[in-house]
């Protein structure tokens, strides 16, 4: 399969999206579901949108050459810009083409066309780590140490620190969490975050407080708030609060990002019906 640069050189003569490349190599099978396509198409399409290789006016290339650079369906590529579409970021104009809008402020909340593929590997880490660490706040409850619960209460400090927004929160908001792993004495807990690091976060890999519907430093406060619940737990022994609130905050999250999803492929859907 030919890549981008060459597949659209006749239909798109300055270049764009040539850096965009098909997400599963030039020789892989396609043998996923045209959803899954569609969200590679969307990622790859809007990474170029976001990162300014395409910038506001631009044309994209025609369906034909991106089913050809990609090796999908007709129907993934509709699918694809319909979702573009419905986020607001291109417009198609009969007869013309589809072009890269200018992007307004303050639009619409929800996940943005570049995550929604990363949106779905975001809710799988989440369903893990609501496994792994409601249990892992229950035994903290039961076996950490002062020393543990100062750590934690260190990490917490930091956190309420940059929750303007300006700081780095992520750091702390991890160091948190890995600070309730160690304190169940059992390293294996503590491994499992430890190799998954930072990325954890939801915040490192898709717009959380877009997805929430609120500015950046109400988000963080909110989340600080839920860290509160499990933290208090925790420092008075309580394994079952403590289980309860770490359900609740990796809950939250799962289930706003499910509904902004849904909401997302909804409007794409309504786009494409007569």
């Amino acid at each position: 399969m030919a890549t981008l640069s060459t597949e659209l050189a006749a239909d798109n003569p300055e270049g764009l999206l040539a850096a965009v490349e098909p997400a599963a190599g030039p020789d892989a099978p396609l043998r996923r579901r045209s959803r899954s396509l569609a969200h590679e198409l969307v990622e790859g399409i809007g990474a170029q949108i976001q990162g300014q290789v395409l910038k506001p006016g631009d044309k994209l290339p025609t369906e034909s050459a991106i089913m050809q650079a990609y090796g999908v369906s007709r129907t993934v590529v509709r699918e694809a810009l319909s979702r573009l579409q419905a986020a607001g970021v291109v417009e198609t104009r009969h007869g013309i083409g589809t072009f890269v809008l200018e992007a307004r402020p303050g639009q619409g909340f929800g996940i943005d066309p570049g995550e929604i593929a990363t949106a779905v590997d975001v809710m799988a880490v989440l369903e893990l780590r609501i496994s792994l660490e409601t249990e892992s706040a229950g035994l903290a409850a039961q076996r950490r140490s002062d020393a543990q619960l100062q750590e934690m209460r260190a990490a917490l400090d930091a956190f309420e620190a940059n929750v303007g927004g300006a700081g780095d929160a992520v750091s702390p908001d991890f160091r948190f969490h890995l600070a309730i792993a160690n304190a169940t004495g059992n390293r294996y807990f503590a491994d499992i975050m430890s190799h998954l690091g930072s990325t954890v976060i939801p915040r490192t890999r898709i717009n959380s407080s877009r997805v929430a519907q609120e500015d950046l430093p109400q988000y963080l406060r909110r989340v600080n708030r839920e860290h509160e619940e499990i933290y208090q737990a925790i420092a008075r022994r309580d394994p079952e609060s403590a289980r309860a609130a770490m359900r609740i905050h990796l809950t939250n999250s799962r289930e706003r990002l499910r509904r902004a999803q849904e909401a997302t492929e909804a409007a794409a859907r309504a786009t494409t019906q007569p």
